[in-house]
């Protein structure tokens, strides 16, 4: 009998000592699927300025994370929503350019992410708002046989800098985004 009650008190502890390894990181990671969209370099957006149709085109973010747009040149938009860039060039284009602008910003082609390593077809893809690891994966032609299915080693531009970060195969991946699949041990 105290052997058995032994048994359940390690037992629970081995569970509680799970609980001291939790990572509360790839539970805020799920915040990704309702934060607005951040734009980038490789975006491309659609940008309308109603009653403007001179104004209103197609426009990609360049390298520097601008873009150029007639009457006000340049625009930085990096990092900015798209409700952001709206009420900028708006702005911009009531300083003696277009009375009351109303301006509209759509993204029309997301910014690629890269899947790497263990999977049938490595390569760059095309992002869709709401992706998973599983889901970029299932894009790249899916694991091969000697993949590690548990986790995802990403790479990702944060505040200018690059940092490399696990998730769970059900966590959302971000556009600009590199998978890597690692082999697994056995």
């Amino acid at each position: 009998m105290r052997f058995r009650i032994l048994i359940k008190i390690v037992a629970a502890l081995a569970l509680l000592s799970g609980c001291a390894t939790y990572d509360p990181a790839l539970i805020t990671n799920s915040t990704e699927l309702t934060a607005p969209y951040r734009l980038d370099a490789g975006d491309q957006m659609r940008i309308v300025v109603f009653g403007q149709d001179n104004l209103s085109n197609t426009y990609t973010v360049d390298k520097a994370g601008a873009i150029s747009f007639p009457l006000i040149g340049s625009v930085s938009v990096r990092g900015k929503t798209p409700t952001e860039v709206e009420r900028t060039i708006a702005g911009r284009l009531q300083r003696g350019f277009v009375k009351d602008p109303n301006v509209s910003v759509e993204v029309v082609r997301y910014r690629p992410f890269f899947a790497m390593g263990e999977v049938n077809a490595a390569g760059q893809y095309s992002y869709a708002p709401g992706m998973t690891v599983q889901s970029a994966i299932a894009t790249a032609g899916g694991f091969t046989p000697r993949a590690d299915k548990r986790f995802a080693t990403v790479s990702r531009r944060t505040g200018g800098e690059v940092e490399t970060i696990t998730l769970e195969m059900t966590d959302p991946i971000r556009a600009g985004d590199t998978i890597y699949i690692q082999e697994r041990a056995f």
